[in-house]
């Protein structure tokens, strides 16, 4: 069949936020239990950015995502992110898609933090504490209400105008602009800055609370202190990612924290090989630096219901498609 084209307008058609939680779930607990492959990211560092390479496979589905992150993209009209994925047969090499990978991205990202929350946070948490008001703050609220039976949304950003536009793109949510000691003290906090100086503090964190530290994705990014992870139970994604560009990058490097302090990687906890929390005065830590099994988990179901759909751009891309 030819390759079927499927722009950003494309995609938001086809992402479900349920949909797009229950099959990044799923992709950890097969990737933990030996179904999946995925190699950790590659960097290409430029002077204004960088680009990742992300591959995987997944039972049934393989691919790869090339994405750039430019922090001064906001001030020329482009997004932060910005993803372009090949979704390809596992059978013969045959590119089935090629697909817009940005709000895949977002979605996935906002998925796996909610995933996170679902087994570490405290499950009578009634505030989210949003840090960072850009697009990776919708997907967050978006994946973690309907998760919790939360009672306010908590939301810092430097720049107030980000923190008005997220407030008012979601009337019907109880968000409300607070200052940043008083987002950290939500139930669950999400990190979501390009910050390469720690900021959230240990005093801040109450006993009990979960993080989702999703802003430091690679090398030389840090949101939390040190201090913080000494007293936290950490979770990561993928060991291999977490320890050269995650959140416990710099600490590592510093010899302020050891990857043999890392509790487990969320697959393992999903697959039940370790559990989650057990302690309802513990602090917990997840560490997302957004690993390519989400993006092919996600992007089969997009490939899918296109298929289905029957209504997109199709080429072909290599002679004549089988």
């Amino acid at each position: 069949m030819p390759t079927i084209i499927l722009n950003q307008k494309a995609i938001l058609k086809l992402l479900d936020m349920a949909e797009v939680i229950g099959v990044v779930e799923a992709a950890f607990k097969d990737w933990a239990e030996g179904r999946g492959t995925m190699p950790p990211k590659a960097y290409l560092l430029l002077e204004k950015g960088d680009f990742r390479a992300m591959p995987a496979s997944l039972p049934g589905a393989a691919g790869v995502k090339w994405v750039a992150v430019h922090p001064q993209n906001p001030g020329r009209g482009l997004p932060t992110v910005m993803g372009t994925i090949i979704y390809n047969d596992p059978q013969n090499g045959y590119p089935l898609a090629i697909m817009d990978g940005t709000d895949i991205t977002a979605y996935r990202t906002g998925a796996a933090a909610a995933i996170a929350s679902k087994y570490l946070a405290r499950p009578d948490a009634r505030t989210l504490g949003i840090i960072g008001a850009g697009r990776q703050a919708h997907t967050q609220i978006q994946a973690h209400l309907p998760l919790f039976n939360i009672k306010q949304v908590k939301v810092f950003d430097t720049h107030k105008e980000a923190t008005v536009r997220l407030i008012k793109a979601f009337p019907e949510y109880p968000l409300r602009e607070s200052t940043l000691e008083e987002t950290a003290a939500a139930d669950i906090v999400c990190t979501l800055t390009p910050s390469r100086e720690p900021y959230l503090k240990k005093e801040w964190i109450a006993p009990g609370t979960h993080i989702n530290a999703i802003g430091a994705d690679a090398e030389g990014k840090e949101e939390l202190e040190p201090a913080l992870l000494k007293r936290a139970m950490v979770v990561v994604d993928d060991i291999r990612q977490a320890s050269v560009a995650g959140e416990i990058n710099v600490p590592v490097a510093k010899k302020l924290f050891s990857v043999d302090e890392v509790y487990a990687n969320l697959g393992e906890i999903i697959a039940g090989k370790k559990r989650g929390r057990t302690d309802p005065k513990a602090i917990t830590i997840f560490d997302s630096t957004g690993v390519a099994i989400e993006d092919i988990a996600v992007t089969k179901i997009i490939y899918e219901k296109a298929l289905k759909n029957g209504n997109f751009m199709t080429i072909n891309m290599i002679g004549t498609a089988p």
